[in-house]
């Protein structure tokens, strides 16, 4: 019997001013490479769509490097519809500029006006086209009303589960070693787990999506 295929993504998107300037956040991809080495040992086929990162390529996970929304988009709606878990991990930006400058962009010495257009809803739109095989995951980093706001994305969104996290926490933000999550279920289910090191609560996600369902 084929492994089930679990599809991750994981890190920030840089959306480009100009050449060499970019919007971004302060994603480290930690918390998606340790759950795609978990799902590995766990015997899943894996897809890792990861946006620039400084971790090493997990071994035994094909990894699928993209710098933008859209790139992530399209590379992860290319592996979605034969995946059995997706795990949306990945910091992806809100708002691209509507225009990017085919130079770099001089000093002017006044203020500099930025006009931006929202990215796709990665999550959502995939999310919208699930079957009833597949698990969908997504991923809330808060920092204010955490469960509240992870509740909302958890309902609009349609997701089977959500995994919240206090990024305001500077031990446990987007850069840290360690994570506390809260995850909440469709089925109202309330899981809380952490502080601990992102291997460990990687461990605790799978556990707690992946029950009663694979």
């Amino acid at each position: 019997m084929k492994p089930l295929r679990c599809l991750l993504t994981a890190g920030p998107t840089r959306e480009h001013l100009d050449p060499i300037r970019y919007l971004s956040n302060g994603s480290s991809g930690k918390m998606g490479y340790a759950l795609a080495i978990e799902a590995v040992e766990r015997g899943f086929d894996v897809d890792l769509v990861s946006g620039p990162v400084a971790q090493p390529a997990p071994p035994g996970v094909r990894l699928h490097r993209v710098i933008s929304a859209e790139e992530m988009y399209r590379a992860t709606a290319a592996l979605f519809q034969t995946c059995h878990v997706f795990l949306a991990v990945a910091a992806v930006a809100d708002y691209r500029p509507r225009q990017i400058a085919p130079h770099k962009v001089k000093k002017a010495g006044g203020p500099l006006v930025l006009e931006l257009e929202p990215t796709i809803d990665i999550l959502k739109t995939l999310a919208a086209q699930k079957t009833v095989d597949q698990l969908v995951v997504g991923f809330a980093a808060e920092t204010q009303d955490v469960e509240r706001y992870a509740l909302r994305k958890l309902q609009e969104k349609q997701l089977d589960w959500i995994v919240a996290n206090d990024v305001s926490r500077p031990e446990l933000g987007m850069n840290a070693d360690d994570n506390a999550v809260i995850c909440l279920g469709s089925g109202g289910q309330r899981r809380v787990f952490g502080p601990a090191d992102k291997r460990t609560v990687a461990k605790f996600i799978l556990d707690t999506v992946l029950e009663g369902r694979l």
